[in-house]
């Protein structure tokens, strides 16, 4: 069935629907993260393929089916955002079955496995998903041509390139620069985790601006300042977590640390949106946390032990 078929369906298939839907986000970030080499941009991808999902359900009743219809929506909504942002380049001829020999059994899939989100940018986009949905989702090489639409000796053939490529950058030094904040934005994020580890939401919400949307990814969405500011309560009511400065996958970000680990790994991210130093969106990790597996990390301050 084509995913922009739009059946009607029962009230039963919809509630299948939504649970799939949330049941199998995790699954349909790890792929698109991978796919566009960030963990923000992945969940732009699953974002998307939700909303396509709503507005034009399938007609089907069995999980197994309605999650390969999910993911082939997801990978054909990666392809597109890929193609927006014009990193799809025309390295396709090289990945032909007949120019490559049959892939070698004696890889490692857990290197693939493995590997980060931005190393699989450097993958041409076959060989990348055809790595994605073999060696980290784990599906057979039958399903994976069905979500490629490409047939069983092209997606052997990917494989084999995708791993061996895969294992030249594992073996090569990473002299990539370090990323940072510029200062204009260093200011806006301290402004904001001062604030929020100090626990004076009033000043944070003086932050925000009038139109400011906020995503609680997975979880729920509100859009204006007075709806929004209900979401500071329930972090002022429950406490405890700190937050300090970073970059995931490059993108600026507010990281989440737990205080009674505060030398520890990110628990989540933040991220947020400024215009003209007002924040006119906010986007929460604390409900996929399932975000940060395999994102790059950059963690520029931690919270100050005075704030926790």
């Amino acid at each position: 069935m084509s995913p922009h078929d739009s059946p009607v369906v029962t009230d039963a298939q919809r509630q299948l629907l939504t649970r799939t839907l949330a049941e199998l986000r995790p699954r349909l970030h790890r792929y698109a993260a991978r796919m566009t080499g960030s963990a923000v941009d992945g969940d732009d991808v699953v974002q998307e393929t939700v909303v396509k999902t709503l507005e034009s359900p399938p007609d089907i009743d069995n999980f197994s089916m309605l999650e390969r219809w999910l993911i082939r929506v997801t990978h054909n909504t990666a392809i597109d955002f890929l193609r927006r942002r014009a990193r799809l380049d025309e390295r396709r001829a090289d990945e032909e079955p007949d120019m490559i020999a049959d892939p070698d059994t004696h890889t490692a899939p857990l290197e693939s496995a493995l590997a980060s989100l931005g190393t699989f940018m450097r993958l041409p986009p076959l060989q990348r998903s055809v790595v994605i949905f073999k060696d980290v989702l784990g599906y057979s090489l039958e399903e994976v041509s069905q979500f490629n639409g490409s047939s069983v000796p092209a997606v052997k053939s990917a494989l084999q390139r995708g791993r061996a490529r895969l294992q030249e950058i594992a073996r090569a030094p990473d002299d990539s620069p370090v990323a940072d904040l510029d200062a204009r934005e260093r200011l806006l994020l301290m402004t904001y985790a001062e604030r929020f580890n100090a626990r004076d939401f009033d000043a944070v919400r003086d932050l925000l601006a009038e139109e400011v949307r906020l995503n609680l990814v997975n979880r729920v969405q509100a859009e204006g300042k007075v709806r929004v500011s209900n979401y500071f309560e329930n972090y002022s009511a429950r406490g405890g977590w700190q937050i300090g400065l970073g970059l995931v996958d490059r993108t600026p970000a507010l990281l989440v640390f737990d205080p009674e680990e505060p030398a520890g790994r990110p628990l989540y991210f933040v991220v947020l949106t400024w215009i003209q130093g007002r924040i006119t969106s906010i986007r929460d990790f604390r409900y996929a946390r399932y975000a940060l597996e395999g994102a790059r990390i950059v963690v520029l301050q931690r919270p100050s032990p005075a704030g926790a």
